[in-house]
């Protein structure tokens, strides 16, 4: 199985597509090489400063922590727990998480041990070889191994409150189905969603499945930010945050941490868009789902 990288370097760097694509081997993807981290680095561009957020090991060591506390179960598990933590230990803004040369970076030079770990498929009845897919390593925002937990703790945290994403990530289907949607950028939206989940109006893949292409073509008319309008967001807020990583600790372990001190989703938008999905839901097709049942 693909090891630590023996080398790191102090800092963060980017990496491109096509320097990575020399790094990805058919054994790297199997989980049977290590990945020539020496190689790498020297190909990699370090990132400029002496920014504290990019300090390689905060980072390794919450990737170390994660894979540890949930080496005993499936790694499916570790989403939820891993995403809040990452948003919270990188401080980013959504400018320089859209940079994909860091996420190929952190998962080639910093954790591949990591992807292949959360991302390998289970063993094959015929025993023929399993291997990771290539976007988990260089793939676009909603399939790369961090950029997709970043991001759905960007668009699902409430404020400083990490809750939601827990609830968001702890379903596979939400986590793979709702962050490559535009519509989930309107807070409202994303918190309405979670709402769904805890009540369990939806609760199978097949129900998250056929919800969300109805939430996201309701939205051409429903136009959901008139209906259910979110307060103005609070970019002071964001910047304080990023400013503190100089003396933030390291994200908490057992507790959740605190994203930026911006103002929480209203609630009343939040319950005008729950009814207005659990409406949808009531009409779409779920496979499997009997006529007239509504969930």
């Amino acid at each position: 199985m693909t090891s630590r990288p023996e080398h790191l370097p102090e800092r963060l760097a980017l990496i491109s597509d096509a320097q990575a694509s020399e790094f990805l081997t058919a054994g790297v993807l199997e989980g049977q090489d290590d990945i020539r981290s020496i190689a790498l680095n020297k190909a990699a561009e370090p990132l400029p400063g002496d920014d504290m957020r990019a300090e390689l090991y905060r980072v390794r060591d919450l990737i170390d922590d994660a894979m540890s506390m949930f080496r005993s179960e499936r790694p499916t598990a570790a989403d939820a727990w891993l995403a809040p933590r990452l948003h919270e230990t990188l401080r980013l803004t959504r400018r320089e998480a859209a940079e994909k040369g860091f996420w190929t970076y952190l998962a080639l030079g910093v954790a591949p041990d990591y992807v292949v770990w959360r991302h390998l498929p289970d063993p094959r009845a015929d025993g023929a070889p399993r291997a990771v897919a290539r976007d988990r390593f260089v793939g676009p925002h909603y399939k790369q191994a961090f950029a997709r937990l970043w991001w759905t703790a960007e668009l699902f945290r409430d404020g400083p409150d990490y809750r939601p994403v827990v609830v968001a990530c702890g379903n596979q289907d939400m986590l793979n189905s709702a962050v490559r949607l535009d519509v989930i950028d309107h807070r409202p939206t994303a918190q309405a969603l979670v709402r769904l989940l805890e009540r369990g109006t939806v609760r199978t893949g097949r129900e998250i499945n056929a919800l969300m292409p109805a939430i996201n073509a309701a939205a051409a008319t429903l136009m959901y930010d008139v209906i259910a309008p979110d307060v103005d967001r609070d970019g002071e807020a964001v910047r304080e945050w990023i400013e503190g990583a100089a003396s933030a600790l390291p994200a908490p372990r057992n507790t959740l941490p605190d994203g930026p001190e911006e103002e929480r989703v209203p609630d009343d938008a939040v319950r005008h868009l729950v009814a207005q999905f659990e409406d949808l839901f009531s009409d779409v097709s779920v496979r499997g789902r009997a006529s007239g049942e509504s969930g």
